[in-house]
């Protein structure tokens, strides 16, 4: 029983990441669907959002699972010093976290919801233009080395390459059609996840 356990839940984890970052991409898109659908797709892309947001509750829930529910054929560690790694792992989460959640609340309201009234962002996106991306993506690899899983550490390094790019390229062709010239001159002078230090202002 606790392997079929394991096994569902290694499952559903590695199901609810790509779906959960699927779905979000279609959320971000809601001028490039709007070409094709009309302007319902204003009120899809945020009922998407949301719907992203709880099939990534379920990844969060499934990674939380696999602390006692860990598929042994898999169960690689990463270090056997497992309290230097946690210490280490928690240390550099903070930073992170920091940036997710800055990002989040300069987002405002569009981080659950679309909408044509909103405006391009301010505050953190003033210097780097996926903030989100830039807090989430590493929080996911820590969270692997807090578990002290060599497999998911692999793997999700291995998804986070492949997608990451995949949703950055689908949100900014959507975000030029919205925004036009303001966004390109914007996107020109911002890094996507890193600033532009040695650009002027």
């Amino acid at each position: 029983m606790f392997e079929i356990i394991s096994l569902i839940n290694f499952i559903s984890l590695n199901v609810s990441a790509i779906l959960s970052f699927y779905v979000y991409t279609l959320s971000i898109m809601p001028v490039t669907r709007e070409l094709k659908k009309g302007k319902k797709t204003w009120k899809e892309s945020s009922r998407l959002r949301i719907l992203a947001d709880i099939i990534w509750t379920l990844f969060i829930l499934n990674f939380i699972l696999s602390i006692w529910f860990p598929v042994k054929s898999l169960n690689w560690p990463i270090s056997q010093d497992y309290i230097s790694l946690f210490i280490i792992s928690i240390t550099i989460m903070v930073p992170f976290l920091i940036i997710t959640f800055k990002a989040v609340k300069d987002a405002g309201i569009e981080t659950v919801s679309t909408s044509e009234d909103n405006e391009m962002y301010g505050g953190i996106y003033n210097y780097i233009r996926h903030p989100q991306m830039l807090g989430a993506s590493p929080l996911i690899l820590l969270i692997c080395c807090f578990l002290n899983s060599l497999i998911l550490l692999i793997w999700f390094s291995i998804l986070i390459v492949i997608i990451v790019p995949i949703v950055i390229h689908f949100e900014e062709k959507d975000l030029l059609e919205r925004f036009g010239e303001s966004y390109k001159e914007y996107r020109g002078r911002t890094g996507a996840i890193i600033p532009k230090f040695w650009k002027k202002k």
